[in-house]
């Protein structure tokens, strides 16, 4: 599988490499640009500031995370229900928050 969808919480594209992230202390490993793929809810603003889009397994427009998206004009696609599997950190990925939609490249 190399696409998956979601729910657009925040439109916008982007073109990256992903970092999946399973645990609180990895969010630290986000390099600047990244696309942020979790099943986590990151509260650091600085965390969402560094990425270059936020895809969520879980979650819903209305959520501290989409909102924050929206505030930081950052795609964000949420409530894709596995996007921590199909994707691994180091994927060339496009994430299209108009469609909802997340391609690997």
């Amino acid at each position: 599988m190399n696409k998956i969808s979601g729910v657009v919480a925040s439109s916008g594209k982007a073109k990256g490499t992903a970092r999946i992230v399973l645990d609180q202390n990895e969010f630290e490993n986000l390099k600047q640009g990244e696309i942020l793929i979790t099943n986590l809810k990151p509260d650091h603003v600085l965390v969402l500031k560094k990425s270059g889009a936020i895809v969520t397994d879980e979650g819903g427009i209305t959520s501290h995370l989409a909102k924050a998206a929206r505030e930081l004009k950052k795609p964000c696609i949420v409530n894709t229900g596995n996007g921590t599997q199909v994707f691994k950190t180091g994927d060339a990925i496009e994430v299209d928050a108009e469609k909802g939609i997340i391609t690997k490249l």
